[in-house]
């Protein structure tokens, strides 16, 4: 049996699974060692396989239509859950109303509340009520610590000689996370020691040891809380790789994120991720994307270190058009191309093992 940290977890994300508004929910039900999974809400996908929906292999994670179906079908199994964890990420952080209503049902089921959105529920008082009535804790994931807590940037990350990698987005919601787990895998398969650094709430609620939220972080302490992630991560487990989980991209317009990872996190490369479909900034009709070419420019000019490879989301593609996307990619860039989700990262893996040699050296 896997050992997770914290316990079973129900997670909801009605109307949002397998569309980008889901990607809490997905990075779930793909991995985390914070939770054992039992279900996902989704009424549109009602009765399906979680995994199936979402990357065509089945994983047993059940979508239940609501809180009473899952109810039912999870005592029958005797998987009844402790968590219930909210796998919404809508644009701007922002809570459903109608999730509420299936917060409150969980809470009085007894089960405990994780959230990663902006809107807390740890201010809402007669939800918070209801909870202590209930014996249940609320953790919204994204509340900022109190600033005596927070670190500022220091330069000591100068100290760390082990190879990091970062993983960064021409765009938002594009796989970032995903990726970077998958690499941090692949080392760990190879033999290596890998540690991620999460940079989101999903990070830290798939069990991400060494996290800070970037987005809600104040201002003058995001590079210091990445610093601090990455030494941390360093000092107490002597990695041979450390990979920091991009957020936003550098051009999105609403989520101009990278450069303070870039600044503060001192990757020796970077990988890319690139959805090629993707015409538009995700959100922002109008809004169109910067050429792959642009996007890597701008990345080394500002970081002065090289983008080693491009990684591919495969949104609206099929299947036959993956190989031709990277291969078309390689020829744009004169960099390797690789779609790890679909194919697996064993090949990137391969090319990055020479890095950690040559850094070794």
């Amino acid at each position: 049996m896997k050992k997770v940290i914290d316990g079973k977890a129900l997670v909801y994300c009605e109307g949002a699974f397998n569309t980008p508004n889901g990607k809490t929910a997905h990075g779930l039900v793909r991995f985390t060692e914070r939770y054992e999974v039992v279900g996902v809400i989704d009424s549109k996908y009602a009765g399906k396989d979680a995994g199936q929906v979402l990357d065509q292999k089945a994983n047993g994670i059940p979508i239940f239509k609501s809180i009473a179906a899952a109810t039912k079908k999870l005592t029958d199994t005797g998987k009844l859950p402790e968590y219930f964890v909210i796998g919404l990420a809508p644009d701007g952080g922002r809570l459903p109303a109608a999730a509420k209503t299936s917060i409150k049902q969980a809470i009085e089921m007894g089960w405990n509340i994780d959230s990663g959105l902006h809107d807390f529920l740890t201010n809402d008082r007669p939800l918070m009520g209801l909870a202590d009535d209930c014996r249940v804790k609320v953790r919204d994931i994204r509340k900022t610590p109190d600033r005596d807590k927070l670190h500022f940037f220091t330069g000591e990350i100068e100290k760390v000689d082990c190879l990091k990698l970062a993983i960064l987005g021409t765009d938002s919601a594009l796989g970032k996370r995903t990726t970077a787990w998958i690499l941090v895998h692949g080392f760990r398969n190879a033999g290596l020691k890998a540690e991620m650094i999460g940079t989101g709430q999903t990070a830290w609620l798939q069990g991400a040891k060494y996290s800070m939220v970037m987005d809600s972080c104040i201002n003058d302490f995001v590079s210091g809380e990445i610093e601090h992630a990455v030494i941390s991560a360093y000092k107490n487990e002597d990695p041979d790789v450390i990979v920091i989980e991009g957020q936003g991209s550098l051009m999105n317009p609403a989520y101009p994120g990278g450069f303070e990872i870039l600044a503060a996190g001192r990757p020796d490369y970077v990988v890319l991720q690139h959805a090629p479909k993707r015409l538009e900034y995700d959100g922002f009709p109008g809004y169109k994307m910067h050429s792959l070419k642009e996007q890597i420019n701008a990345i080394q000019v500002i970081s002065g270190k090289q983008v080693i490879a491009v990684t591919v989301n495969h949104e609206l593609m099929v299947p036959e058009e993956i190989l031709p996307a990277c291969e078309a990619i390689t020829k744009e860039t004169g960099l390797p191309s690789f779609d790890v989700l679909a194919h697996g990262a064993d090949k990137l893996i391969s090319l990055l093992k020479d890095k950690i040699k040559a850094k070794k050296q």
